[in-house]
């Protein structure tokens, strides 16, 4: 799938910009509790989710009283 072909919004994630979008749904994660359920460093391995990406998850999971289940 082409970043182009990617949509801007996915399920109840935060807008995180197609390449991280992207990576996110290759990885089959399009929720937040998906999100949840990673640590930071296993989706900072995925190619176009960076640090920007990662603190706009952490902020919307911290808003839905969820957090990552590994903190690394």
């Amino acid at each position: 799938m082409s970043t182009r072909d990617t949509p801007a919004q996915i399920g109840d994630l935060p807008s995180l910009g197609r390449p991280a979008n992207s990576a996110l749904l290759q990885a089959g994660i399009t929720t937040l509790a998906q999100v949840a359920s990673h640590g930071p460093g296993e989706l900072l391995t995925l190619h176009g989710v960076g640090p920007r990406a990662i603190r706009l998850l952490e902020a919307a999971l911290k808003e839905r009283g969820l957090e990552f289940t590994d903190p690394s």
